[in-house]
């Protein structure tokens, strides 16, 4: 009530007289950085119920709920057992198929969903990013935490499903499940937040997104093992595919869930290659992040 009785001289008086907040990076390098990751925190309230409110608005007046979330995997499960691993004899050089199939489907969703709905998050929100100010970050990350949820919907099934079949036995295979967790959330944040600020500037990558998610799934060893791709790839190729971090968290996660009981081979030096390309994705988290600061302070003004 105050304010609206200043005239517009105090008024002017008191907004010179409040410190100056810019709306774009915040420092350089390591100190920009540590400086943004703190703004993040005093912000973590809001980032938890933007997540609720993610969640609730995709599955909002719906009967089933947060149930269509298993929609989509299982039917795309059902598809691909039944096409590729019965009617093209897939099944028949992969023991356990289905859960081959799910086990990578799993950990690949969870990027799919990352990066796509990250891409989207800051156009989605923009009456906030005119409105209010506080770290843009906040609105990728909660695209991170409602694809945690379904991951986690989904990885119940999965668990379920493994251990009625029999290939889920509790022994260290399973920390390779864990680095691909990591190893998926540290490279779907990098590249949804990289691409969530471009979006913002060219609306073309958003749609450019969604075909090239299809693809990557098609290019990971979801449907087929990694030793079939290894027979037709040439070598230098080969390299590059199977230290592709998309295809490292697939592996990981058959290690973990389907590998041990089911006679699989794994990737040589699979451990090895998950840490280095952990290493590589934290560098381009910290620098995408960078990249995100730099371009947030025109946010507004190009939407």
């Amino acid at each position: 009530m105050a304010d609206s009785l200043e005239s517009p001289a105090e008024r002017s008086t008191r907004l010179l007289s409040e410190p100056w907040q810019h709306a774009g990076a915040s420092g350089t390098g390591v100190t920009g950085t540590i400086a943004s990751f703190r703004e993040i925190w005093a912000h973590r309230q809001l980032l938890g119920l933007l997540t609720k409110r993610e969640l609730k608005s995709r599955y909002k007046d719906s009967a089933g709920g947060f149930l269509w979330s298993l929609a989509k995997p299982l039917t795309q499960l059902f598809i691909y057992y039944l096409v590729i691993g019965q009617f093209l004899g897939a099944a028949r050089g992969i023991e356990n198929f289905a859960i081959y199939i799910f086990a990578g489907l799993t950990v690949y969703t969870l990027f799919s969903e990352i990066v796509g709905s990250g891409t989207g998050s800051i156009i989605a929100n923009a009456g906030l990013v005119k409105k209010v100010y506080l770290p843009r970050e906040i609105f990728p990350l909660a695209a991170v935490g409602s694809a945690l949820f379904n991951f986690a919907v989904q990885l119940v099934i999965l668990l379920i499903a493994s251990i009625a079949v029999g290939t889920l036995t509790f022994g260290p295979q399973l920390l390779f499940g864990l680095g691909a967790l990591v190893l998926v959330l540290v490279w779907g944040t990098a590249v949804g937040i990289l691409l969530a600020a471009l979006n913002v500037y060219l609306r073309d990558i958003q749609y450019l997104v969604e075909v090239v998610l299809l693809l990557l799934m098609w290019a990971s060893p979801i449907l087929y093992s990694w030793q079939q791709a290894a027979a037709v790839l040439p070598g230098w190729l080969l390299e590059i595919y199977v230290n592709s971090p998309i295809t490292l968290a697939v592996l990981g996660f058959q290690e973990a869930f389907w590998s041990e009981a089911s006679n699989g081979v794994p990737l040589p030096h699979l451990a090895v290659r998950m840490l280095i390309a952990l290493a590589i994705g934290i560098i381009a988290l910290l620098g995408a992040q960078r990249i995100f600061s730099r371009l947030q302070g025109d946010f507004a003004q190009e939407l």
